[in-house]
């Protein structure tokens, strides 16, 4: 049994009649308790939360492992299920992310309305910010911006997940970013080409 990949584990646990305490789903979860275990602890730098945490996103994948239908490896999947549970725990802690953009960032970036044709101008907008991540900011910063805005992860958990070792940690880029972000939303306004700050 410790030869089968976990996809094959889930799938001799489904023919089993997915019963619970079944050596295949046990065995899944031993693979995988440390990475899961790993992965909160990067988004709360505390092991004990970490803990608590790996055991919530465990109950839920029992829960709902007929859910995974195998379009990607059940590592990738139970990623997915680890990140949008701390993030769903964050947010019942915590207020929205701790900075707001700025009006002209808004301007850019959120529009909810339903109608189709405010959809197709909000992907629009959606676009244009991409773009301009992409012209405007390092590597760095794009992926500080899109794990605080778009994941809504906190600053210091987005520190601790890449490493960043210096003294403002995250919002450092944060404000970087947002500074040159909203300098090219202003030549935008302004019909000027946009380039680098």
């Amino acid at each position: 049994m410790d030869k089968l990949s976990d996809e094959e584990l889930i799938a001799q646990f489904r023919a089993r009649g997915s019963q619970a305490g079944d050596p295949h789903l046990n065995l899944l979860f031993q693979r995988n308790y440390q990475k899961v275990s790993l992965w909160c602890l990067r988004f709360t730098g505390n092991k004990e939360s970490a803990a608590d945490l790996a055991q919530e996103v465990f109950l839920n994948v029992h829960k709902h492992l007929e859910s995974f239908r195998g379009d990607a490896k059940f590592s990738t999947w139970l990623f997915t299920v680890t990140r949008n549970h701390c993030r769903n725990r964050w947010r019942s802690t915590q207020a929205a992310p701790e900075q707001s953009m700025e009006p002209a960032l808004e301007l850019v970036m959120a529009d909810t309305s339903p109608d189709a044709h405010a959809q197709l101008e909000s992907s629009q907008l959606t676009n244009l910010m991409r773009q301009f991540m992409q012209e405007s900011l390092e590597p760095t910063e794009q992926r500080v911006m899109t794990l605080h805005y778009v994941d809504e992860m906190p600053l210091d958990a987005i520190t601790r997940l890449l490493g960043l070792t210096n003294s403002s940690g995250a919002k450092a880029h944060v404000v970087s970013a947002r500074r040159k972000l909203n300098a090219a939303v202003a030549r935008w306004k302004e019909g000027t080409p946009n380039a680098n700050p």
